[in-house]
């Protein structure tokens, strides 16, 4: 294995999700302190990298060797277990070095902040796992939306929130599920290109058991909503103004993106375009809540 098939099997690029959260949820919590921990922001950020990268890995795993990555359907370059025959022990052996990186530096915070984040990490760590393991993954479910959303969202949110104030409030709540509704989107996007194989492979996601007509509803959903509750946070005080104004800026260009992508399709051969697309969306949203916190800050 070499870095690139490394990088492949952790698949380091789709980390734009829990960065984006990770870098939102930091700069809330010094919007709402007014300081940080330097040390406790390495700390986690190394510690979040580390659990989003092993979870992609045994989901690189376990597709794998459970049949639903295979050369029949797949046609993304970057699956090298599938098309460079990089062997399956070694995403399990990667994925496994970096959860005990994880749970090092998920030992050290708890010592430095409270003994629940032990609890917290391992229930964080354990639905990594068993999204693609067990004879029940959750991506073989129509709650993989809700799950990857909820921890890649608010969860992730939740615990780089409390990390840097050591508190946790309503407020960083209601402020987390626009990025729990944009990661879901993520995810739908991607069985919505995925349906041919994973209704193959046996699976029933929500594009699998919900009709086209009922699908683009839900994706409308979760384009719209976020937006629209972060601009009526901003409204009533939970954020500052200024993340409204680069909001409605970040809305307007993410809609382009959306149609875009509505107009070209969901299959195998528009996957990766398709991904590129709604990850566009989730960047340039994070990019709006990070960059109208930073001008409140500083002004």
């Amino acid at each position: 294995m070499n870095f690139r098939q490394f990088n492949s099997i952790v698949e380091i690029k789709t980390k734009i999700i829990s960065m984006g959260t990770f870098f939102s949820a930091t700069l809330f919590a010094l919007y709402s302190k007014g300081e940080l921990s330097f040390s406790r922001f390495l700390i986690i950020l190394f510690s979040v990298l580390f659990v989003d990268m092993g979870t992609t890995g045994f989901n690189s795993y376990f597709d794998f060797v459970n049949g639903t990555d295979n050369k029949k359907f797949n046609k993304e370059e970057s699956k090298v277990l599938v098309h460079e025959h990089v062997k399956p022990t070694t995403a399990l052996f990667v994925s496994s070095v970096l959860f005990f990186l994880a749970a090092i530096l998920g030992l050290i915070l708890a010592f430095q902040t409270s003994f629940l984040l032990i609890v917290v990490g391992s229930v964080c760590m354990c639905v990594g796992y068993l999204y693609t393991a067990g004879p029940f993954p959750i991506s073989r479910s129509p709650f993989g939306e809700l799950f990857a959303g909820g921890f890649l969202g608010t969860v992730l949110f939740l615990i780089t929130f409390y990390v840097h104030t050591l508190i946790l409030n309503t407020t960083a709540f209601l402020v987390s599920l626009p990025f729990l509704i944009l990661i879901g989107m993520i995810l739908t996007v991607n069985n919505r290109c995925d349906k041919t194989s994973d209704r193959e492979a046996g699976r029933k996601t929500l594009a699998i058991l919900l009709s086209e007509k009922a699908i683009k509803r839900v994706m409308d959903f979760q384009i719209v909503s976020p937006f629209l509750l972060t601009v009526f946070y901003s409204l009533i005080g939970f954020l500052p103004l200024w993340v409204a104004v680069f909001t409605v800026v970040a809305f307007i260009l993410s809609w382009f993106v959306y149609q875009k992508m509505e107009n070209s399709g969901f299959s195998l051969e528009t996957k990766e375009v398709s991904m590129a697309s709604v990850s566009k969306i989730f960047l340039l949203y994070c990019l709006s809540f990070i960059v109208g916190l930073l001008f409140a800050i500083v002004l």
